[in-house]
């Protein structure tokens, strides 16, 4: 640890280790940098005891190739004193080379869901001895929508250690891990530092899905007293077109575009021009290949999005010295959108103000369909008796198989034979 430059822990590492020690299910929230995955490497290394047995102890799921890669580099750098065998399953190389170097005896498996999901499917990955099923980055593999994959195999795992590392926790999340802990002991840790940047107000309404945004949006830009001078900034210049249309209003260049996609919707093409003109009250602006705006005289931003990138979110917020009118910046959030929230949050040291939707206003359900079977569908009968009409005949006994070797066993047996 000393080597490495590790030499006091971390808030997290601090609150988590014992648990993690004592064998308990754990969830740990912390922010980007905060140390979960040096708690985690840790704590495996601490719990994990050498045996003989061919099929790992330990399986990491991480969100893609290069998360995979160096969280393997982090356990190599603090396993040096270690006789460890570690193997990557990302999907670069060929199915059948990973199922030969997982059946020669693996300690620690690190793999993207699908990846790990696949292998366990052609009887390659052995959960039966599994001791610790760690899910990193969980926000990043949820907005990826790998939950089907984790969920399988947390399951096929059976009992055992489980410990989810996210920075933050949501709806989805807790749907996820609910199918595999057990009343887990959630610690979280906010790190925001000691530098505190001075920002204009701040406003966060936290909505399930992309309607309800429209849905607040409308109401409150219908006290237009109060919202007199508005600019919203969506992502992309098509969102910008769509809801430019779904706030339409009937006076004329009240709601508009900058730099419309086409000549007969109403926009303007020049920033400066919404500013000056006294009856346009609402501009949607793309974040898209739009250069950064001159906002003095605006007194009210909204992300109806929040950026991708957070430094196109801190140039709109932080305030400007030389500027003295009062600015009212209001974020509108879905589940995935809150992990860009704590890295701004992280960025200028401080929580966006959380706010509660207006009372009465329409809040719309999640309509995504339900996986599984549909019960109302038609189920054809199963006969008994074969269909193969007068021409079938059951197998001589000579040539029943009473056997069902898996991948795995028959990598073992082709490498003793290599060998023999």
């Amino acid at each position: 640890m000393t080597d490495a430059g590790y030499l006091t822990p971390k808030e997290i590492q601090a609150k988590t280790m014992s648990r993690i020690l004592g064998g308990q299910d754990v969830m740990a929230v912390g922010p980007e940098g905060s140390g979960k995955t040096t708690t985690y490497i840790l704590g495996v290394l601490m719990r994990l005891k050498y045996t003989k047995d061919d099929a790992p102890k330990v399986l990491i799921l991480v969100a893609d190739a290069d998360r995979a890669i160096a969280v393997i580099d982090q356990f190599v750098s603090l396993s040096k004193n270690r006789d460890l065998n570690i193997v990557g399953l990302y999907g670069t190389g060929g199915v059948d080379a990973e199922i030969g170097e997982l059946v020669l005896g693996i300690d620690i498996v690190v793999a993207t869901p699908t990846r790990a999901r696949a292998i366990y499917l052609k009887l390659g990955l052995n959960l039966s001895k599994l001791q610790t099923f760690i899910v990193d980055d969980a926000e990043l593999i949820i907005k990826q929508g790998m939950q089907l994959p984790v969920c399988e195999l947390a399951r096929s795992a059976g009992k055992c250690q489980h410990l989810v590392f996210t920075e933050v926790v949501h709806e989805k999340l807790t749907k996820m891990t609910d199918q595999f802990m057990n009343f887990p002991t959630v610690i979280e840790v906010e790190d925001f530092g000691d530098t505190k940047t001075e920002t204009v107000t701040q406003v966060l309404y936290h909505v399930p899905n992309y309607k309800t945004k429209i849905n607040l949006l409308h109401t409150l830009l219908r006290d237009d007293e109060v919202f007199d001078k508005v600019v919203v900034f969506v992502n992309t210049r098509l969102t910008a077109q769509k809801l430019t249309k779904s706030i339409a209003s009937s006076k004329e260049m009240e709601f508009s575009m900058l730099k419309p996609l086409h000549f007969d919707e109403e926009g303007f093409d020049d920033f400066e021009d919404f500013k000056q003109s006294p009856e346009a009250r609402v501009l949607v602006v793309a974040n898209e290949g739009q250069a950064p705006l001159n906002l003095d005289g605006i007194p009210f931003i909204f992300h109806f999005e929040v950026p991708e990138e957070k430094e196109t979110f801190l140039s709109r917020i932080i305030k400007n010295k030389e500027n003295t009118e009062e600015v009212v910046a209001i974020t509108f959030s879905t589940d995935m959108e809150l992990v860009q929230v704590k890295k701004i949050e992280q960025a200028i040291g401080q929580k966006l103000e959380p706010a509660e939707l207006p009372e009465g206003m329409l809040i719309e359900k999640n309509t995504a369909k339900p996986k599984g079977l549909d019960k109302n569908r038609v189920v054809k009968e199963k006969f008994d008796e074969p269909a193969g009409g007068g021409a079938y005949h059951d197998k001589k006994e000579s040539n029943s198989k009473t056997y069902n070797y898996g991948i795995g066993q028959k990598a073992k047996m082709t490498m003793k034979k290599k060998h023999s």
